[in-house]
């Protein structure tokens, strides 16, 4: 049986900003295996829809986890790290923006 995940201090704050903008925001933290924190959600400025996911670190000295690298090197989409709510809602919108 998997122990509870740690979920990071920010995370609530970084899900609430990007709700704030319009994000549609669902949280996949307690997936493990090296999944990502949260799939993001939007419509970009042409009208198409897109999805990314984020992992979420409360600072850049934090590292990924071994699970976290595995997932990341064989994701073939978009996923990021971001370690605020300034940074995730500039990446949300410079997504929308990039994938029109």
């Amino acid at each position: 049986m998997r122990l509870k995940a740690r979920v990071d201090t920010n995370q609530s704050i970084v899900v609430a900003a990007l709700r704030n903008v319009g994000a549609g925001v669902q949280v996949l933290s307690q997936v493990g295996h090296g999944c990502p924190d949260i799939l993001v959600g939007g419509i970009t400025v042409t009208g198409r829809r897109f999805c990314c996911v984020f992992e979420i670190k409360s600072s850049p000295k934090e590292h990924l986890t071994l699970d976290e690298e595995a997932w990341h090197a064989a994701w073939p989409g978009q996923v990021d790290v971001v370690y605020s709510p300034d940074q995730a809602v500039a990446l949300y919108y410079r997504l929308r923006g990039m994938l029109a």
